[in-house]
């Protein structure tokens, strides 16, 4: 099952807050998203049913397929808002922006684009997005 825009935010936010504080309840996922937490519960039953994440008692776990996915978004994510600082774009509007362009490129086009500017390093800097 191809995942939409918003399982892949879903998975990331994981990853991010995993990376801030080890164990990820339902609720951060909430509050980093900005969405309810029954946004979440629908979210996590569907990544749980398609083999993304592990819901335990009071935690998520990404999946070694969520975690995957989430690490290449976040890549994406970090190289797309990188690009649009360093064109003069303000943080906000960057991370905002950068957070939807990451979903819309094939990994080939993605690799060219990254090659072309010479931004081939990847990154695991997990500041807030």
């Amino acid at each position: 099952m191809a995942l939409r825009e918003s399982g892949e935010d879903y998975l990331e936010s994981i990853y991010v807050l995993s990376k801030h504080q080890g164990i990820v309840r339902s609720i951060d996922v909430a509050e980093y998203l900005g969405v309810t937490k029954a946004s979440v519960s629908k979210a996590m039953a569907t990544l749980e049913s398609n083999g993304y994440v592990e819901m335990g008692k009071r935690d998520v776990h990404l999946t070694e397929r969520g975690l995957e996915v989430a690490r290449q978004m976040w890549e994406r994510h970090c190289f797309f808002v990188g690009l649009l600082e360093d064109a003069g774009v303000s943080p906000e509007v960057a991370s905002q922006e950068g957070c939807h362009m990451e979903h819309c490129l094939s990994e080939e086009s993605f690799g060219k684009l990254r090659l072309l500017l010479g931004r081939d390093e990847t990154t695991d800097s997990t500041s807030e997005s």
